[in-house]
């Protein structure tokens, strides 16, 4: 069985997310969808939980995929669910560029988790969820590049479309 994880913020999970790790659940026997429990580059919107209970959501059709939250290295991660690959998606230059950093540094700490990238489909190339949060913290209409349920969490932080302060996202 080849296990691979699928490791990143998720915060929240896009459209594009899911179609990267649907993709990746077509390739691989099993795939672990990692959420980062505290990202150090940024504070996140959403609690944790409301991240993993959003991805169960949108990946519940797929039996061969499972979400589970970690706070260690993700090459640690990646062993403890005994995966050999770690797959991660790009969208644009700037991505491939961070994320060629980060291939060397884990082939230093894991040379043995082979890291697979798998391009963004084109109708989800320009979504990022700093972008979709900051859509919808304006009001604008995110319903084609999130999930339901995330659209529908962002309707109710964002009542009146105004940016500011949301709702807190736990109540």
């Amino acid at each position: 069985m080849i296990s691979a994880i699928c490791p990143g913020s998720y915060d929240p999970v896009t459209n594009g997310h899911v179609d990267v790790i649907r993709r990746a659940a077509a390739i691989f026997d099993r795939v672990v969808v990692g959420v980062v429990q505290n990202p150090q580059h940024k504070a996140p919107l959403f609690p944790v939980e409301e991240r993993v209970e959003f991805l169960e959501n949108a990946l519940a059709s797929l039996d061969n995929v499972v979400v589970d939250v970690f706070s260690e290295l993700v090459v640690e991660f990646a062993r403890k669910h005994s995966a050999q690959t770690m797959v991660k998606g790009l969208r644009v230059i700037s991505d491939f560029e961070w994320e060629f950093q980060m291939n060397h540094l884990n082939r230093v700490l894991a040379p043995e988790i082979e890291t697979v990238y798998v391009m963004s489909s084109p109708q989800y190339s320009f979504v990022s969820s700093s972008g979709v949060k900051e859509i919808a913290s304006f009001g604008g209409k995110v319903d084609e590049l999130v999930p339901e349920a995330v659209a529908r969490r962002f309707a109710d932080l964002y009542p009146d479309g105004r940016p500011g302060a949301p709702v807190s996202p736990s109540e």
